[in-house]
């Protein structure tokens, strides 16, 4: 066994927060597998460790957290995830009734209704010219339509934002960061708790079919509420911050928004290149259930791993010219939603809207560019944008 590089790099900290990229190199370059002098643990961060690591669910486990706290020594701080913090046979279970539920058929049910809402709001924002790509769309289009997919009331949606940017924070440290997005949502939490109650949530909608499928003796009833949350967590904040790095990425590289108008047929692949290029989730943790040799390095048992996601979708070791933004590449193999039996639920959701968004900037604008700097919002786990003002010209 070699010798586990040791580097002294805090995930946490919060120049590390406001711009991840900037030490990639240093830990891809360090090893397959590094040792977080800060952080007592392992990291891996080249693509083909990560990888190898989110398919191997029976090594690298789930079910004792996927942040920094290890459920085996620690209270979790709420009832875990039955999806992201579970493992088969509880997550095989769990995770196919819902499957069942986020169909491709249901979300290609709605997408006429969700095309017409993402051309009126892109419509009122070209002609303003200038716009908040973050405030002013990728927060509000994903409020426009998802909550009536889940069936959620009508008053209070705006609670989903801190609720679920909140819940992506918890997965780090009891840090500054945390402390903050904890106490501002509060309410928030209360609000979801209350609104994914079974004679709150609306017919027709995803979150009764949950509550369906208790009844059929798919999960019990305090797992279908459970249930319902999870589409919250997973199917608003990866959204917002999807377009915001979508519109970001387009906007600071006019030459492929030029390739992308040209080549409309693109509209996919430019939204999965967004998604490799600035990933929205950058870090998840596993736990180990037996000693593993990776790399030449031996993990012992019981060992927390964090896989630097963002990380691994930027390897020059996998993806040629990785540091480009290139709308043309095989982005296939990122792990932008992660990978494996664990990956993003609220994924087909976040690809139809992103897809419909950039379908309508597409139809109306000639140009798009930033109309000033993008400001960060510190998280944890994402990479989000708090704001980022754009100018755009009508076609």
């Amino acid at each position: 066994m070699s010798a586990v590089p040791s580097l002294d790099i805090d995930p946490f900290d919060e120049r590390f927060l406001a711009d991840p990229y900037a030490r990639h190199d240093e830990l891809r370059d360090a090893g397959g597998v590094v040792w977080l002098e800060p952080l007592q643990c392992f990291a891996m961060a080249r693509h083909a460790e990560v990888s190898a690591a989110l398919r191997d669910h029976e090594t690298f486990c789930s079910g004792r957290g996927v942040g920094l706290a290890d459920f085996a020594h620690e209270e979790p701080w709420r009832p875990p995830s039955l999806l992201l913090e579970t493992d088969p046979p509880t997550h095989a279970r769990t995770r196919g009734l819902m499957n069942r539920i986020a169909s491709i058929a249901s979300l290609k049910a709605v997408r006429p209704e969700w095309e017409a809402k993402a051309h009126a709001l892109i419509a009122r924002l070209v002609e303003r010219r200038r716009f908040d790509a973050v405030g002013d769309l990728a927060e509000v289009f994903p409020l426009a339509v998802f909550p009536d997919l889940i069936g959620l009331p009508e008053e209070g949606r705006e609670n989903l934002l801190p609720y679920a940017f909140a819940t992506f924070n918890a997965f780090g440290p009891r840090n500054a960061i945390f402390r903050q997005t904890d106490i501002a949502s509060r309410d928030a939490r209360a609000w979801v708790d209350w609104a994914c109650g079974r004679d709150r949530l609306k017919a027709g909608g995803w979150g009764q079919a949950v509550y369906r499928a208790a009844d059929e003796g798919l999960c019990t009833e305090s797992e279908a509420g459970r249930l319902v949350r999870s589409f919250l967590s997973a199917g608003v904040d990866t959204t917002v911050n999807g377009i915001s790095h979508m519109v970001h990425a387009l906007a600071l590289h006019p030459s492929q928004w030029e390739t992308l108008r040209s080549r409309p047929s693109l509209t996919k692949k430019a939204f999965e290149e967004s998604l490799r290029w600035n990933s929205t989730v950058q870090i998840f943790f596993r736990t180990t259930t037996r000693a593993v040799e990776v790399d030449g390095i031996a993990i012992p048992e019981g060992a927390k791993v964090l896989l630097f996601l963002a990380a691994a979708n930027r390897d020059p070791r996998h993806w040629q010219d990785a540091g480009a933004f290139n709308i043309d590449r095989q982005v296939s193999g990122h792990v932008g939603f992660g990978f494996g039996i664990h990956q993003c639920l609220g994924q087909m959701v976040a690809r139809q809207e992103a897809e419909l968004v950039l379908e309508a900037l597409l139809a109306r604008c000639r140009t798009i560019r930033p109309a000033g700097p993008a400001v960060t919002r510190l998280n944890n786990t994402v990479h989000a944008l708090a704001e980022f003002p754009v100018e755009v010209e009508a076609a």
